[in-house]
């Protein structure tokens, strides 16, 4: 089912869709004119994601998962096999990826195929498609190796939004606003869980102040779950971050 449907700057396409029994946001971000594509956060319904892709007539340059927690990486090896992009994660997270078996029984469902990891990223890599691109942020806490991708694609003339979440829907449609996929780390006036597998308090908090914070007020966040919002909102009113 569509959550909502973004155009940005330059009209980039952005779907997000809902997968998977725990409702991870997989987000497919596609550029008009090269059809050139990334899917971050495929944990699931691999048909619905590749349904998005034929709508738009998108070739996947990458498959991206914030964190390799099962609900953010169930539909990687099907996703991969079906257009054979490379599968990105951060390093750090390689373990749990490992361990899908162990995760599937947490949740008393069946372990996913996995895929090979093509390429790991860093803080400070760039993801590149049509004339798009979105930065790597490292922000570890809800696991080691959690990212986040932020695309900075304001003119420069944009002004501010007021930090409301009432005004995030409408936002979210405009075409002047960076963006945040936050993956796990911020949610709207919440943040990650960190009492699972190689979860810190002290670094989530600290990835959150350090990386995310210091974003422009204005910059839409697509939580890994549940309803978009802006920085500048949670700045000031996330109960966790006071």
């Amino acid at each position: 089912m569509l959550l909502y449907c973004a155009a940005m700057a330059e009209k980039l396409i952005h779907e997000v869709i809902p997968v998977g029994m725990l409702q991870c946001n997989c987000s497919i971000l596609g550029d008009p004119v090269t059809r050139e594509a990334i899917v971050v956060d495929p944990g699931d319904d691999v048909e619905s994601i590749l349904e998005i892709l034929r709508k738009h007539d998108l070739k996947v340059r990458a498959i991206v998962s914030t964190h390799t927690h099962i609900d953010h990486v169930g539909g990687l090896a099907g996703l991969h096999r079906a257009t054979r992009a490379p599968v990105l994660i951060h390093h750090d997270d390689l373990e749990l990826y490992k361990h899908l078996d162990v995760q599937a029984g947490w949740l008393g469902v069946p372990t996913p195929a996995t895929a090979n990891i093509d390429e790991y990223l860093k803080e400070g890599d760039v993801l590149r498609w049509g004339p798009f691109e979105a930065s790597v942020l490292h922000t570890p806490g809800h696991t080691p190796g959690s990212i986040s991708l932020y695309l900075d694609s304001r003119p420069s003339e944009a002004k501010p939004a007021a930090a409301s979440v009432a005004g995030t829907r409408r936002q979210a449609r405009g075409a002047e606003q960076p963006v945040l996929l936050a993956g796990d780390t911020l949610f709207q006036a919440s943040i990650g869980r960190t009492d699972l597998w190689g979860g810190s308090l002290e670094k989530i908090l600290d990835s959150i102040h350090q990386k995310l914070l210091v974003l422009p007020d204005e910059t839409i966040v697509y939580p890994g779950h549940g309803p978009e919002t802006i920085i500048g909102f949670e700045r000031e009113n996330n109960p966790f971050l006071r």
